[in-house]
């Protein structure tokens, strides 16, 4: 019987997921609604899978992601956001993600990631796996949100979901100054020139919904 992790900073969420997996053979259940909950849980328990929010409110899932393959790296993680698939799936991936889903799959494919994931195995649907596959052959060049940092994709995708830079800063625990830092590196790299820009480029390449 399996030990699930959920991750994710909405409680409502995690009800659902709780629910979900509780009719599936998983005998327990864990909850964090932020990173350092989830790293602390993770060092005082064992888990068999680790479910993770992209969205957390103390830093970035990719970032608490990178924490827990440096301390644990045989725990499997399933990456679970509401964005774009394949430019989150690749990061995930490359950061030490075993499976991604977006919050708009079915319940049975909750079920089936958390199932391959125990089984020692990696879980993507077939159609971002062919996605991915495809870019990969077809791209030699990167585009430019490719070439961001964790930290300025997270606050891109921020921005361009249409949070105001004070409100970008409060979340991150960063100030305004070196979130406009990062705007100013972000616009830069992936060739725009201003926040309007930035909105019509991550709707474009799918990186907000």
């Amino acid at each position: 019987m399996m030990r699930v992790l959920v991750v994710d900073d909405h409680a409502i969420v995690r009800q659902g997921m709780r629910r979900i997996l509780s009719e599936a053979d998983v005998a327990s259940i864990g909850e964090a609604a932020t990173a350092a909950e989830a790293l602390a849980l993770i060092g005082a328990e064992h888990w068999d899978v680790v479910v993770l929010d992209v969205g957390l409110p103390d830093r970035s899932g990719l970032e608490a992601l990178k924490e827990i393959k440096a301390t644990h790296p045989t725990l499997p993680v399933l990456v679970l956001t509401v964005f774009g698939e394949e430019p989150y799936a690749a990061r995930a991936l490359k950061a030490g993600a075993a499976g991604f889903l977006t919050k708009e799959c079915l319940p049975e494919d909750l079920v089936s990631a958390v199932r391959e994931l125990s089984q020692g195995r990696r879980y993507l649907n077939p159609q971002l796996a062919y996605k991915l596959a495809f870019s990969l052959g077809n791209s030699p060049e990167r585009v430019g949100h490719e070439h961001l940092s964790d930290r300025e994709f997270q606050v891109l995708s921020m921005l361009a979901s249409g949070k105001r830079m004070v409100d970008a800063a409060s979340a991150l625990g960063l100030s305004i100054k070196t979130v406009s830092t990062y705007r100013a590196r972000i616009l830069m790299k992936i060739g725009v020139r201003t926040t309007a820009d930035l909105i019509q480029y991550a709707i474009r390449h799918g990186l907000v919904r």
